[in-house]
C-alpha cells in the first residue's frame, strides 16, 4: 500500500524559513515523481513544485521560484521541500503527492495518484 506522510509544518514569522519532509512507504523501489501542491482556505489546490526520480529534473510554480528548493533522498525514502523567505501569502496545507508513470513532470493534482494528509504551514507577519 502507497502511504505518503508529511511532517515539518508549523507557525512561522514572515521571512522565515522551514522544511517540509515527506515520507514514502510502498513501492519505494518504483521510480516515481514527487510533487509538493498546497491550498489555502477557500482556494483550489495549486502546484508548488516537483521532482523527477533521479533528482536531475525540477519544477516550481513562479510564486515559490528562488524561495522554495525541492530535493529527495531516495535511500530515506523522503522528500523535500525547503521554504525561504517565507511570506504570509505562503499560508496553506501542504501536500505531497506521488506518481509512478513516466513523463514530464506534472504540474496539476489531477497527474498525480497518491496524497498526503497535509501539514499546516502558518506565516505570520
Amino acid at each position: 500500500q502507497v502511504q505518503l506522510v508529511e511532517s515539518g509544518g508549523g507557525l512561522v514569522q514572515a521571512g522565515d524559513s522551514l522544511r517540509l519532509s515527506c515520507l514514502a512507504s510502498g513501492r519505494t523501489f518504483s521510480p516515481s515523481t514527487i510533487g509538493w501542491f498546497r491550498q489555502a482556505p477557500g482556494k483550489e489546490r495549486e502546484f508548488v513544485a516537483a521532482i523527477s526520480w533521479s533528482g536531475s529534473n525540477t519544477v516550481y510554480a513562479d510564486s515559490v521560484k528562488g524561495r522554495f528548493t525541492i530535493s529527495r533522498d531516495n535511500a530515506k525514502n523522503t522528500a523535500y521541500l525547503h521554504m525561504n523567505s517565507l511570506k504570509a501569502e505562503d499560508t496553506a496545507v501542504y501536500y505531497c503527492a506521488r506518481r509512478f508513470h513516466e513523463g514530464p513532470l506534472g504540474t496539476s493534482p489531477g497527474e498525480y495518484d497518491y496524497w498526503g494528509r497535509g501539514t499546516q504551514v502558518t506565516v505570520s507577519t
